[in-house]
């Protein structure tokens, strides 16, 4: 009941649509049994006069009339099968905005462990189900439910005995499609994870396809999605095979209704009990009958699919976030830049990568940090914005602990150049102006003056408008580095987060890139993720951080002087080179 008022509620913004699609519905069902009943009008009172002129009368009167219900029933028709195919599509938009939406909202540590693949699965694929059944499910089953009581009602009073019998198959036939209805419901499960996993993979693969090829590594690539693809080819044919049962046996069963109102039919003839013409409008009946029949056999198909991808639709929609605004939370206004860690631990299921941190970062200062891979130098980063929340301890920023601030503010109020850097697909100047996005043709220009790519930009065809191709793969790593380091600059943030900003740069270009971002880096308070150590000397302080936390701390000359491990790092990059 959940599920189903869950789904109910998308109806809503679309009354009128839905009522009107349901009056159109009641029309068709209307006029589909009055048809059988103007047949036997016809042989019980009309041929059976012996006026030609009267006979002729009758049947025009009656031709007027079915042709002016068929044009009612074209014009209801049209409406059913475009406006409320439009209605399912609103609702299916309606979704895949909330879906969206949500998965936005969505901390850093669900998609850690949710393959991006499964939801665009659920995003495109299910939901298309749901619109479909959004539109058939209610109108299907509002024409069957109005045919088949309507078809009964008539039937028992031609022949309550014979429609006696037809209810007994009818029964049997409920029962049947319930049995069968259960086990399409755990099969079209298994449908839908198993063509998840198959986007998955694809998604990975193709994602990863420079990786693929650098390795030679096609067919690894080709098994695996052989493996998921024949899993799901599986569970497609198991899928098959009940629908096979499910749809050979109602088929039975509605032969069987012809069958017996046959053979009954003819037994209550031979006995009076019946006229031909009674068992002529009967048959016609049982066709106006087996329609809806049919509808509810299709729609019980269609059901399972609509309802289990509403359920996997729930399923992401009722994860709530990790991460959400306090219900007092204020605004970030007038930015110093002060952080101070409390007492600040942190960790992935149960094992500490940060414990017990105590720090102040004073604004406008700048603070770097090292140490080997996997000590927690981003994560440290990472908890300043709450891209992941803090396991105990607070952070504070100007004395505001950041769970007392908003997130929109808080992120408004850091600019962060990533190791990793990501560019949509769009033109370079979309990619830059995505720090400020109402910003003005100059102020991305100058942005990309402090980056140093703007001389690049200029130089190619388009210039700004230059198309960068999905996650800018037409650009090298420096070219892309850089346009995200104007991101940066255009933002123009009173804290900065560089992790390894630098790290994809040649020397000349690093040369270039550091000076502006020292530049930039003046008056805020910057933190600065380093693997090369001689881009820090100037640091206002350097951490050293170890699984076990905080190991040394101090600028680069005191560091170096203590010949701890700060100094032995220095050293053997320096003797690298």
């Amino acid at each position: 009941m959940k599920t189903m008022k869950a789904f109910v509620k998308y109806y809503k913004p679309y009354k009128k649509l839905f009522f009107s699609d349901m009056f159109c519905a009641l029309t068709l069902s209307g006029i589909d049994l009055v048809f059988p009943l103007l047949v036997g009008f016809l042989m019980d009172e009309v041929y059976i006069l012996q006026d030609t002129q009267q006979v002729t009368k009758y049947i025009g009167l009656i031709g007027v009339a079915l042709f002016g219900m068929y044009v009612i029933k074209y014009f209801c028709q049209y409406y059913i099968t475009s406006w409320g195919h439009i209605m399912g599509t609103y609702m299916e938009s309606d979704m895949r905005r909330d879906l969206f939406e949500h998965l936005e909202k969505l901390s850093f540590s669900y998609y850690d462990e949710v393959n991006t693949g499964k939801l665009m699965s659920c995003i495109v694929n299910d939901l298309f189900d749901i619109s479909e059944f959004a539109h058939h499910g209610p109108e299907d089953i509002f024409i069957s439910v109005i045919k088949i009581i309507g078809t009964f009602t008539v039937l028992s009073f031609i022949n309550i005995k014979m429609t006696l019998i037809l209810l007994g198959f009818t029964v049997v036939m409920l029962y049947f499609s319930m049995y069968y209805n259960r086990k399409m419901k755990k099969v079209f499960a298994q449908n839908r994870e198993r063509i998840a996993r198959v986007n998955a993979i694809t998604q990975d693969s193709l994602g990863g396809i420079r990786v693929v090829k650098s390795f030679a590594n096609e067919e690894i690539e080709m098994d695996k999605f052989d493996e998921g693809n024949k899993a799901f080819v599986e569970t497609k044919k198991s899928s098959y095979f009940i629908m096979g049962k499910y749809h050979s046996g109602n088929s039975f069963f509605q032969s069987m209704l012809y069958l017996t109102a046959v053979l009954a039919g003819g037994l209550f003839i031979t006995k009076g009990e019946m006229t031909v013409s009674d068992l002529t409008v009967y048959i016609l009946y049982i066709n106006t009958f087996l329609n809806p029949i049919q509808k509810l056999v299709d729609f019980t198909e269609q059901f399972q699919k609509g309802m289990t991808g509403f359920e996997r639709f729930l399923s992401i929609m009722n994860t709530k976030p990790e991460i959400q605004d306090e219900k007092d939370a204020a605004d970030l206004s007038r930015v110093q830049g002060d952080i101070a860690f409390r007492e600040v631990s942190f960790g992935y299921d149960e094992e500490d990568i940060l414990s017990n941190i105590n720090l102040r970062i004073p604004a406008g200062k700048t603070v770097a940090l090292v140490g080997p891979s996997g000590s927690g130098k981003t994560t440290f980063c990472s908890l300043i914005p709450r891209f992941y929340e803090v396991s105990s301890g607070s952070i504070l920023i100007d004395g505001k602990d950041i769970k007392q601030i908003t997130q929109r503010s808080l992120r408004d109020s850091i600019g962060i150049v990533q190791q990793d850097v990501y560019l949509f697909a769009g033109s370079i100047k979309d990619n830059i102006s995505y720090g400020k996005p109402k910003a003005s043709d100059e102020e991305i220009i100058a942005a990309a003056k402090k980056a140093n790519i703007h001389e690049f930009i200029m130089s190619l065809p388009d210039g700004y408008d230059t198309y960068v191709g999905e996650r800018g793969v037409r650009l090298s790593g420096g070219q892309k580095q850089r346009i995200s380091i104007a991101r940066v600059f255009l933002k123009n943030p009173p804290i900065l987060i560089l992790d390894e900003a630098t790290s994809a740069l040649d020397n000349e270009s690093e040369r270039y890139i550091q000076n502006s971002l020292d530049e930039l880096a003046k008056d805020r308070t910057t933190l600065v993720i380093a693997h090369r150590l001689s881009t820090i000397k100037n640091a206002d302080e350097i951490l050293v951080l170890t699984p076990d936390g905080i190991a040394e701390r101090g600028n680069h000359d005191e560091l170096l002087d203590k010949q701890g491990m700060y100094a032995h790092l220095y050293n053997m990059q320096f003797e690298a080179v």
